[in-house]
């Protein structure tokens, strides 16, 4: 239960993906002036080194963040957010950390906007806690050692019955695929307009194949609006190294589809490995 470490694929292409949804959503919904609510169902760490250590042994930044940061096409307007996050916690034309999403949302917090963490793992955890100390706005961030998917919807619905859920577990357990659906049901029963963003790996195992399903019947459960993303790397040759993953969004904000139909193709052309590269772009609503 306890072997996955984040570390090891910070700044991976999933990364990538997962962390450009998060920001045009989280700053679409800052557009009001009412307090939202932020919350990470598996933490990790925070912040990652990418240059030594766990990032330093699997290399897999180079094939996510180390691409696009050099390329061109990241000082498009549509990445901007991205960088200005990337940037804040990096000295000036140098990439050597890496922001997970507990440290970029908590970049993001305005003033009014608080950020709820969930980390079980018993090395994280304090890595975590000790990262967010260092942060000026620390008093906005609460840090919990506690199982995500069971204590999500002790927070549910926020004060200001606004938020954004980001739930994204390592899968390492095919119990996560369960446990992530029964949190999820609870989080909609209690707060059914809320932002919701799972991640999750594209494998060939069958609990995998069955999530897409699965998400798709609890959103229109709920009658609730969704937008399905993948970005797949490279052609398929096992699993030994993830080349596909996928944001799956409840209640995605109106701009998300046209920002990612303008983003996913750069995507797929800087982060493309091989002529298997390729994305997919799937709504509710089509547009």
């Amino acid at each position: 239960m306890f072997s996955y470490r984040h570390a090891f694929h910070a700044g991976n292409h999933a990364d990538v993906l997962k962390h450009l949804v998060l920001i045009h959503s989280v700053q679409y919904l800052q557009e009001k002036d009412a307090a939202v609510m932020l919350v990470d169902t598996h933490a990790g760490a925070g912040i990652y080194s990418l240059r030594d250590g766990y990032a330093a042994i699997s290399q897999e930044c180079q094939g996510g963040i180390d691409r696009l940061w050099k390329s061109p096409e990241f000082d498009q307007p549509d990445f901007r957010g991205y960088r200005e996050a990337i940037d804040h916690f990096n000295s000036k034309d140098a990439l050597n950390v890496y922001p997970g999403s507990p440290f970029i949302m908590a970049h993001l917090l305005r003033p009014q906007d608080r950020l709820r963490l969930f980390e079980l793992h018993p090395s994280d955890i304090g890595v975590l806690q000790t990262n967010i100390a260092i942060l000026g706005n620390r008093s906005q961030i609460d840090v919990r050692q506690h199982d995500g998917f069971l204590s999500l919807k002790s927070l549910l619905p926020p004060p200001s019955r606004r938020g954004l859920i980001l739930m994204d577990p390592s899968y390492e357990l095919k119990s996560d695929y369960r446990s992530l659906e029964a949190s999820l049901s609870e989080a909609l029963e209690r707060f059914a307009t809320g932002a919701y963003l799972i991640w999750y790996p594209v494998l060939q195992r069958p609990e995998s194949k069955q999530l897409i399903k699965r998400l798709r019947a609890l959103s229109e459960q709920f009658q609730r609006p969704w937008l399905r993303i993948e970005l797949r790397i490279a052609h398929s040759v096992g699993e030994k190294r993830l080349q596909s993953s996928g944001v799956w969004v409840i209640n995605p904000v109106w701009t998300l589809a046209p920002f990612l139909k303008r983003t996913l193709p750069i995507l797929q052309r800087v982060l493309g490995e091989d002529t298997g590269a390729t994305f997919d772009l799937e709504t509710s609503s089509p547009t």
